[in-house]
C-alpha cells in the first residue's frame, strides 16, 4: 500500500481531473439555523466550467491546511498537552493501576472505557475526542496483553458510534432536525435504541479481536508495529506498583476538574475546537506545574507532543485538499444535486435506503457533520415529502450515512490523525473494521425500514 500522503494526493488528482467532465453547478447560500449558512434547495443551476488546472492543483494542498487549521492545531494541542500529562507521571501510575485492577479480567477494560467514550459522544457531538483517548488508553491496552489497533478500535468505534446515534448530539442531530423544521432532539427514544444496538455489536466484535490476539499475539493485525511499545509498556504486574505523591495528587486533581470544565464548555456554552483548544493549553499548563514540573519542562512537554502528532495533524490538511479541489471547480453542488435526486422515484421505504446510500458517498466528500448536514438537508428534507419519507427517518439517513464512515474513509482527518497517534497503518485498519462497519450498515438500513414502516416522526 502506498503511504497515505499519496493516497490523498491520489485522491485529490482524481477530483480535479473530474472538473474537466462534471458539470459545475451551484446553489445559492441563505442563513440557517444558528447563524450558519446553508442552501437554497430549489435554486440549483448549472454554471460555466472551472476546471482545476496544474497551477491551481499545486496550491490546493497548502490551502487544505489553511482550510483545515482548526482541526490541526487542535490535534497539534491535544498532543502537547498529553506529552506534558505524561511528564507528570500521573498518566503512567493511572495506567499502572489499572493494569493491576484489571489483570484478572482484562477483557472488561473494553466495554468499561468503550461506553463511556460513546455516551460522551452521543451527548456532545465530538468524535474528534478521540484524538484525546488513545494516547491515554495505548499503555494500558498494551501492559494487558493486546495491541493498537484495539486501543484505536475503543476511542474510535465508541465515539463514532456515540456520534452517529446522537442521541443528544447538537452537531448532526439537533443541526438537522432544526434545518428539517422538526423539534430539535424529537425521537430520542428510538436514537437510543440504535445507540444500545450498535455499541453492543461493537464491543463485542472488538473483544473478539481482542480475546485472539490476547490468546497468541501472532494474530495482531500490527504485531511488528507494536513491537516497541510491547517492550515499553508490558510485564507491568513485574515491578513494583507505583504511588502518586501529594502534588501528584493534586494534578490529578486538577486534570479532573478541567474535564469537567470541558464537558460544561461543550455542552452548555457550545465550545468547539478553538475553545478546546484553549482549555487543553491552559490544562497542560497548570497541571504540569502543580505536579512540579518547571514552566521550561511544560514547554519542552508541548514541543515532544507537537512533534509525536506531526504526521497527524498533517495529514488532516491533506484530507481537506478533496474538498477544495472540488469547490474549485464548482463540483461539489452538482455532486449533491445528482445524488439527492437520485432517490425522487423510489418507494418511500427504497428512498429511505436510498437516502442512506447518498449520505453515505457524500460523506467521502464532505467528511465533516455539521458541514454535510448544512449542504444535504436543505435538499433532503422537502425530497422526503415528496417521496413519502417521513423527515424523522430521513434525518436518520443523514446522521447514520454521515456517521459510520468518518473511521472509514481517508478523507475524514481526525480519523487520519488518530491512526497516526496510534500507529496503526489505514490498510491494517481497514482489514479490522470493514466486517464491523458492514454490520453497523446493517443495523442503519434495517432501522431506516422499521422507521419508515412506522412513520417514525
Amino acid at each position: 500500500m502506498p503511504h497515505i500522503y499519496v493516497i490523498l494526493v491520489i485522491l485529490s488528482a482524481l477530483a480535479a481531473v473530474a472538473t474537466y467532465f462534471v458539470p459545475a453547478g451551484e446553489y445559492e447560500r441563505v442563513p440557517g439555523p444558528e447563524g450558519r449558512t446553508t442552501i437554497d434547495p430549489n435554486s440549483y443551476s448549472t454554471v460555466e466550467q472551472t476546471p482545476v488546472g496544474l497551477i491551481d492543483f499545486l496550491t490546493v494542498i497548502p490551502r487544505g491546511l489553511i482550510d483545515a487549521g482548526e482541526v490541526v492545531f487542535f490535534t497539534f494541542i491535544i498532543g502537547g498537552m498529553f506529552m506534558v500529562l505524561r511528564h507528570t507521571g500521573i498518566i503512567e501510575i493511572a495506567v499502572d493501576n489499572l493494569a493491576r485492577k484489571f489483570s484478572n479480567r482484562s477483557i472488561f477494560i473494553i466495554p468499561a472505557l468503550t461506553i463511556p467514550f460513546a455516551a460522551v459522544a452521543t451527548l456532545i457531538g465530538t468524535p474528534e475526542l478521540s484524538l484525546v483517548y488513545i494516547p491515554v488508553i495505548m499503555p494500558l491496552l498494551i501492559a494487558l496483553g493486546y495491541d493498537s489497533i484495539v486501543a484505536a478500535a475503543i476511542a474510535l468505534c465508541g465515539t463514532v458510534i456515540g456520534f452517529a446515534a446522537g442521541v443528544l448530539n447538537p452537531i448532526n442531530t439537533g443541526l438537522a432536525q432544526k434545518i428539517s423544521g422538526i423539534p430539535v432532539f424529537s425521537g430520542m427514544g428510538f436514537r437510543l435504541i440504535i445507540f444500545i444496538v450498535a455499541l453492543s455489536v461493537a464491543v463485542f466484535y472488538i473483544m473478539r479481536y481482542a480475546k485472539k490476539v490476547k490468546n497468541d499475539p501472532l494474530n495482531s493485525l500490527v504485531y511488528e508495529d507494536d513491537e516497541e511499545k510491547r517492550v515499553l509498556y508490558q510485564n507491568k504486574a513485574q515491578i513494583e506498583a507505583k504511588q502518586m505523591t501529594t502534588r501528584q495528587k493534586y494534578a490529578s486533581m486538577a486534570t479532573f476538574i478541567f474535564f469537567g470544565i470541558l464537558v460544561y464548555g461543550v455542552i452548555g456554552q457550545g465550545w468547539f475546537m478553538v475553545e478546546m483548544s484553549g482549555l487543553f493549553i491552559v490544562m497542560g499548563t497548570v497541571v504540569g506545574v502543580i505536579a512540579g514540573l518547571t514552566l521550561t519542562q511544560v514547554c519542552e512537554g508541548f514541543n515532544q507532543g507537537f512533534r509525536d502528532v506531526l504526521v497527524g495533524a498533517i495529514i488532516v490538511g491533506i484530507a481537506r485538499a478533496v474538498a477544495v479541489v472540488m469547490e474549485d471547480g464548482q463540483v461539489l453542488d452538482t455532486i449533491v444535486h445528482s445524488l439527492g435526486t437520485a432517490v425522487d422515484q423510489l418507494p418511500p421505504v427504497l428512498g429511505a435506503a436510498g437516502m442512506y446510500f447518498i449520505q453515505l458517498v457524500i460523506n467521502f466528500f464532505i467528511p465533516s457533520g455539521s458541514g454535510q448536514a448544512l449542504v444535504t438537508m436543505p435538499i433532503m428534507a422537502p425530497l422526503s415529502d415528496i417521496i413519502g419519507v417521513t423527515r424523522q427517518t430521513a434525518v436518520l439517513a443523514f446522521q447514520l450515512g454521515d456517521g459510520f464512515a468518518h473511521i472509514l474513509y481517508p478523507t475524514s482527518g481526525y480519523f487520519m490523525a488518530a491512526l497516526s497517534i496510534a500507529g496503526v497503518a489505514y490498510q491494517k485498519w481497514i482489514r479490522f473494521f470493514f466486517p464491523l462497519f458492514l454490520m453497523l450498515a446493517a443495523i442503519s438500513l434495517v432501522s431506516l425500514v422499521v422507521a419508515q414502516l412506522i412513520q417514525w416522526s
